[in-house]
């Protein structure tokens, strides 16, 4: 094999620079530390098994250098977390799930995939409907944060009560319920961690276990963020409507409100008017920041 040599004009050109690219003394890549003890939902991580460890550790790197989506998680957090934590004790599901949904949509609660699915946990609409949103052109809960939570309530429930593991139970909500239960029975598995499965279901519930350990502790991993550097909670005032509104921007101003502000608290109305035949009650969140008197 030929000997590596140097070329002699990017010698010259590299003295000549200012400042070089980088310098090994002053670089520094921090690998993450795996804690001592992982768990999601009262179950614990098996950080003893080494291909258990190695998967958990590609996801943690993963989490701490994507740093753009990993800051924008951390900063919508101090936002949806609350609504989602309250919405998860009333309906006495295991605290831990608000990372499903952290990893499913970045906290973005006007997520869509190419695979159709919506709002910050990502249901498909067959899905949706089964677990009672109303999903059509006009109005689409899935982007109602408090509405959409609780169909996933919902869901994990039916499915924990199939699997009896909320790891498999997480893994069912990427690869379908009945499929998992096909797989369980197939392989004899007891947990998550026995089962093979397509790639990106292997690596979902490690994504979640991986956001939730830096979420925990973001300082450890590198994460500094003040607190106005967070997201706040709007305050909003809610008024529940039975009627159809045949123009939003129009009822909007009637409350001092812009288009733009109606629809920034119900993402779920999609169009401009809400047609309402049933008389079906909606609430609709109406911010009081940036009103205008009327």
């Amino acid at each position: 094999m030929q000997a590596m040599t140097s070329c002699c004009k990017c010698d010259e050109q590299l003295k000549k620079a200012d400042a070089p690219l980088y310098q090994l003394d002053t670089l520094h890549i921090l690998v993450p530390q795996i804690p001592q003890k992982v768990s999601w939902c009262g179950e614990e991580l098996e950080l003893n098994n080494p291909y258990v460890r190695e998967r958990f550790d590609r996801e943690i790197m993963g989490c701490c250098y994507s740093h753009n989506g990993t800051m924008q998680i951390l900063k919508r957090a101090h936002r949806y977390f609350p609504i989602i934590e309250k919405i998860l004790k009333e309906e006495g599901m295991p605290d831990d799930l608000k990372y499903l949904a952290a990893i499913e949509s970045n906290l973005n609660p006007v997520a869509y995939s190419p695979a159709k699915a919506a709002g910050l946990w990502q249901m498909i609409p067959e899905a949706a409907k089964e677990y009672g949103l109303q999903v059509d052109s006009d109005v689409d809960e899935r982007y109602n944060i408090e509405k959409e939570t609780r169909a996933a309530c919902k869901y994990m429930r039916k499915s924990y009560e199939a699997l009896g593991r909320w790891d498999m139970s997480a893994a069912s909500y990427n690869a379908g319920q009945g499929r998992l239960v096909k797989k369980k029975k197939e392989q004899l598995a007891e947990t998550f961690y026995d089962m093979n499965l397509p790639e990106e279901t292997n690596r979902y519930v490690f994504r979640i276990l991986a956001m939730k350990t830096l979420m925990e502790n973001p300082e450890a991993y590198g994460f500094q963020l003040r607190e106005d550097q967070l997201y706040p909670t709007p305050k909003v005032d809610t008024v529940v409507v039975d009627s159809t509104i045949q123009d939003l921007a129009a009822w909007a101003k009637e409350f001092g409100l812009s288009y733009r502000l109606l629809k920034e608290e119900n993402f779920w109305l999609r169009t401009n008017t809400l047609p309402n035949p049933k008389r079906k009650p909606y609430v609709i969140r109406l911010a009081c920041e940036g009103r205008k008197d009327n």
